[in-house]
């Protein structure tokens, strides 16, 4: 059996602790490795490797690190079919889906090999007599990254690129459920030059994470999961003054207007709402039909529904793979099963889905609901899972209402071909991205990504420059040389004279 350890000190590092856990093939519905689970003296052996390497990475001309950065994508590039067939394995998304996931992540390599340039401070000459002031933004330390299961390289590099960019060295505690590919990034970041120390990867539960997040040595937190864990680590690390961003659950909405071209609609509500089985913090997960147009929007979608080619993500075939894990296929059908007996109408069933060769494998096909209401489970809770709601609405106020009184307020869409109404929502809604006639809208790398309201625990976003802000701290410098000329001491208040 496969054993996953850790990367410290740019090697793979054999823990000290007896515990392991498994990861399994989500296809198969078979254990392939295990995967170590580190204790305390792992995690203080990963911070000192940190602490010993910061010092000089910090003082490394940014030019240099950047370097780093151009080459680390290189070699991203050069594995991109590994890489995804690696993220396929355990995790179980399409080949495709996996791919443009690295893809994704390397996008912030490619926006943080311009650090020279995003790292820049500002200048200001002469702001009182003979004096000068500039500010710049300098690494934190160490930092932290705590990553969910689903995007096992986007997220990660959504972290880690930016802190190691920005001259910090980096502990990524990545999920236990599928962490292999975390290792081999580390390796390609050290064949582009990284230092050994500045990237380390510690497997572990919450054991590593409480360690981790309440360390003296740990400057910043950065966490993506679900809401009742970015809860408690928002609050934890921010109790031991760590600088804290803590990105949680959604319930993303799609807005449908009677003037939508539903045909965009159907094709968007596939893509978001199945694609990855559902296994994304930005799915579609509620379809709100605004006027008459949810019996057209049903009848566009039940076929297509019904015709989901569902089977192992390494079928080129496929358009849906398994879920991630035995316990989250039978929590996704504990949903299915509380929204029909709340009384929606579910009119398509993909629980009893059967593969054959794959009768062991974590497998759902796509559920569609319609009639549902707000007062609903399915509604109100992440479902993590491939099933859509359907909730019908008379006016757009309503719709509206319904995006804002929902406690996640991470991504939302419209669909109209009337500007004003795609203004008034995008301005009126409390919602942290926003797509209008576009399903999933992820921000690009140089933008920022990051939710209102509980899907969002700290004051920044994720790379862009709110990721720059998070992992440096500002220092602002105020200058005189002096002319020789002495005025003695001054006991007032100094203003610019």
């Amino acid at each position: 059996m496969k054993k996953i350890n850790h990367f410290i000190g740019g090697v793979e590092y054999i823990s000290k602790s007896d515990r392991f856990g498994d990861v399994f093939n989500p296809a198969v519905g078979e254990k392939i490795a295990d995967v170590s689970l580190a204790n305390g003296d792992d995690v203080q052996t990963a911070i000192s490797s940190a602490k010993s390497a910061f010092n000089s990475w910090s003082k490394t001309p940014v030019l240099t690190r950047s370097r780093v950065m151009f080459k680390f994508k290189e070699l991203l590039l050069r594995d991109m079919d590994k890489l995804a067939a690696q993220v396929t394995e355990e995790h179980g998304k399409i080949l495709s889906d996996a791919a443009g996931s690295v893809t994704r992540g390397m996008e912030v390599v490619e926006f943080m090999s311009g650090a020279p340039h995003l790292l820049k401070g500002e200048f200001s000459e002469n702001v009182g007599t003979n004096i000068d002031s500039w500010s710049m933004r300098q690494p934190l330390g160490i930092c932290v990254g705590i990553t969910p299961f689903n995007f096992p390289a986007m997220v990660p590099m959504w972290m880690f690129v930016v802190a190691i960019a920005c001259g910090n060295c980096f502990i990524l505690k990545p999920s236990e459920k599928d962490p292999s590919l975390l290792i081999t990034l580390g390796k390609l970041l050290k064949e582009a030059g990284l230092p050994d120390g500045v990237f380390n990867v510690i497997n572990g539960d919450k054991e590593a994470v409480d360690n981790l997040i309440t360390h003296p040595d740990v400057a910043a937190v950065s966490f993506v999961g679900s809401t009742p864990v970015a809860e408690y680590i928002y609050h934890t690390a921010s109790k031991y003054n760590k600088r804290v961003q803590a990105l949680g659950g959604a319930k993303n909405h799609m807005i449908i207007m009677p003037d939508a071209d539903l045909d965009q609609v159907a094709d968007g509500l596939m893509g978001a709402g199945y694609g990855s089985a559902g296994e994304r913090c930005m799915a579609l997960s509620v379809a709100v039909a605004v006027g008459g147009i949810g019996d057209a929007l049903i009848e566009k979608l039940k076929p297509r529904v019904q015709s989901l080619k569902v089977g192992p993500g390494n079928d080129p075939e496929v358009e849906m793979g398994p879920l991630i894990s035995k316990a989250h296929l039978s929590k996704v059908k504990g949903y299915v099963d509380s929204g029909v007996k709340a009384g929606a109408s579910l009119v398509v069933d993909g629980r009893d889905i059967a593969l054959q060769g794959y009768e062991n494998g974590y497998f759902i096909g796509g559920c569609l609901f319609d009639n549902v209401t707000k007062d609903m489970q399915i509604y109100k809770e992440e479902i993590f899972g491939p099933v859509l709601s359907v909730v019908r609405t008379d006016t757009f106020d309503s719709a509206l209402k319904l995006v804002n009184d929902h406690e996640f307020g991470n991504g939302v869409t419209i669909y109209t071909r009337d500007g004003d109404t795609a203004r008034a929502f995008s301005n009126q809604c409390q919602i942290g991205m926003v797509g209008i006639n576009v399903p999933i809208p992820v921000p690009m790398a140089f933008h920022s990504f990051g939710g209102w309201k509980r899907s969002l625990f700290g004051d920044h976003a994720m790379h862009g420059m709110e990721g720059i802000r998070f992992f440096t701290r500002l220092k602002t410098v105020t200058s005189r040389w002096p002319d020789g000329i002495r005025s003695g001491a001054e006991f007032i208040m100094p203003t610019m004279k």
